[in-house]
């Protein structure tokens, strides 16, 4: 213990000297008379100072613990966003491949379309080899659609227009008219169906047409 005047006290402990006659009358503090001055008498090492020796580590560990939670939450968000970067990256894979499949599914129809046509142009040459005036090297593409309507294999099976084969069947005109607009809806879609111009023919040698006649 060690003496102190009140003064000394209130500035100690950072109060006001009432407040250290105060402590003195309710006995939270002991004081001795020293002549005609009172002297408090003061632990070495005060309440304050043990309380706040106390606060700062708690603060401390407050604030580690803020920290701790700001970087977990900082990782899952982490996480989180490289996950939704692997799924793009994923998509954008997936959609590319999906991209090159249809081109080349598309290629392929019009590679199996021009081969048709040429067939067709082959046999068209063929059926007019001792004509007068047979298709020319020169001659327009146009020009020898128009001529294939009339034109197809000496086998009775190969190729000819729609038209044609549906006037040979003795059909009744509504049934003709059903059978067009299927085809009309199919050709785009069915590579049994040659289109030539605006005309459609069918090659009854290689394909079947049961489903749509």
């Amino acid at each position: 213990m060690s003496k102190m005047s009140v003064a000394d006290a209130a500035e100690y402990f950072g109060v006001s000297k009432e407040a250290i006659h105060n402590r003195v009358r309710r006995g939270s503090l002991e004081s001795v008379l020293e002549g005609d001055v009172k002297m408090v008498l003061v632990d070495e090492k005060p309440a304050t100072q043990a309380r706040t020796s106390v606060k700062k580590p708690l603060a401390q560990a407050g604030n580690d613990k803020y920290y701790k939670f700001l970087e977990e939450q900082n990782a899952k968000l982490q996480s989180k966003v490289e996950k939704l970067e692997d799924e793009t990256r994923s998509l954008r894979d997936q959609k590319e491949q999906m991209l090159i499949e249809e081109r080349i599914k598309i290629e392929q129809i019009y590679r199996d379309k021009d081969e048709q046509l040429k067939n067709i142009l082959s046999t068209f040459q063929s059926q007019f080899a001792l004509s007068p005036s047979p298709l020319k090297e020169n001659d327009s593409v146009l020009d020898a659609e128009i001529e294939i309507e009339d034109v197809r294999y000496s086998n009775p099976n190969g190729v000819i227009s729609l038209s044609k084969y549906l006037k040979e069947q003795d059909l009744s005109s509504k049934k003709i008219k059903k059978i067009k607009k299927r085809f009309q809806e199919r050709a785009t879609k069915e590579e049994r169906i040659i289109i030539v111009g605006k005309k459609y023919y069918i090659d009854l040698e290689q394909y079947s047409y049961e489903d749509i006649l």
